[in-house]
């Protein structure tokens, strides 16, 4: 079984590595082209089960080299087949000890693991036994997205629109459809001219998946504006473009929100384009009355156990509600 054919193309290359063993490369191949797996998604099972079993060669041959110089390309079958649940279990305790991994991290490697070996046992049937079918997830703890507030988000545009340059336009663009739409960093990047129908975007997700993303009119003028200005002798498709006049990068993404962050005086390091994902988020189903599954539907999440992180309660709500009590104001009648 080969999920690996046709990898002259771009895609495959990037997922295809001489020096890990044919049997990891076969997995990474099976997630992008059986499983839809996005590039982004594939890379970090790669770093994930590349440490892993790095791990336990070090610790099968007690090696003495650090995990960054053992090779595990001669990684075999008889190999894989003499791992144990406990070999799993002494990899967690690895990375969240001498790692210092949160429960969120652990929890990833834990997923990796577990697709991996369900995918060794049950579909390239190289080993007898899933020693990863009894291995937990660890417990993760809830966590309130981080959020500009509307009064920080209005601040914000306005901070963008103030600034002078020859950028200020899509640069204006990007924060306001950051907050307008939910948008994923990869998904912002990725927009296409093309994929702009009137009111009507389509954007490529997690997953691969499509989306339609509807543009409301802060997001519909942001984007003639910039229009506007946008070279006209560009040859890309891309929206957003660089100085270059090719595809704007993530890393340039990240760069224009925490400067325009900070000119705002939000000097938070948290505020990165996926907090103005958490931002929209929220201020839509604060402020617009939204329904859960429409939100879900809005972010792209597989699951709505995702989407309701949004259903928090800010402290504001939580003021309110305990002055609300009918026995907050004492009665001055009952004083002596």
């Amino acid at each position: 079984m080969c999920y690996n054919e046709g990898r002259g193309s771009d895609k495959m290359n990037n997922i295809y590595d001489e020096n890990l063993p044919d049997i990891l490369n076969e997995y990474l191949g099976y997630l992008f082209t059986v499983r839809g797996k996005s590039i982004n998604t594939i890379k970090g099972y790669k770093y994930d089960l590349c440490m892993l079993l790095k791990y336990l060669k070090k610790k099968k041959f007690n090696l003495k080299d650090s995990l960054d110089d053992i090779t595990i390309k001669d990684i075999d079958e008889n190999f894989m087949n003499e791992i144990k649940l406990m070999d799993l279990y002494s990899f967690i305790t690895f990375i969240t000890v001498e790692k210092e991994n949160s429960s969120y991290a652990r929890a990833r490697k834990t997923a990796a693991i577990k697709s991996f070996f369900n995918f060794l046992y049950s579909k390239a049937k190289v080993i007898e036994s899933n020693p990863a079918s009894e291995l937990e997830s660890p417990k993760i703890s809830t966590r309130h997205p981080v959020y500009l507030t509307l009064n920080q988000s209005k601040k914000l545009l306005n901070t963008v629109n103030a600034v002078d340059g020859r950028n200020k336009e899509r640069d204006y663009a990007i924060i306001t459809l950051f907050l307008n739409c939910g948008l994923r960093l990869s998904e912002l990047v990725g927009i296409n001219i093309s994929k702009i129908k009137a009111d009507i975007l389509t954007v490529i997700g997690k997953g691969n998946k499509e989306r339609t993303i509807y543009l409301n009119n802060a997001c519909l003028k942001a984007i003639e504006s910039y229009m506007n200005v946008r070279p006209k002798d560009a040859e890309s498709d891309a929206l957003f473009l660089s100085e270059r006049k090719s595809r704007i990068n993530k890393r340039t993404v990240e760069v224009i929100v925490k400067k325009y962050t900070k000119a705002a005086g939000l000097y938070d390091d948290k505020y990165t384009p996926h907090k103005l994902r958490h931002t929209a988020a929220t201020l839509m189903y604060k402020y617009g009355n939204v329904d859960i599954r429409a939100l879900q539907q809005i972010l792209g999440h597989e699951s709505v156990s995702t989407t309701q992180i949004y259903t928090h309660v800010d402290d504001e709500q939580l003021r309110e509600a305990v002055k609300s009590n009918p026995l907050s104001m004492e009665d001055e009648d009952d004083k002596d």
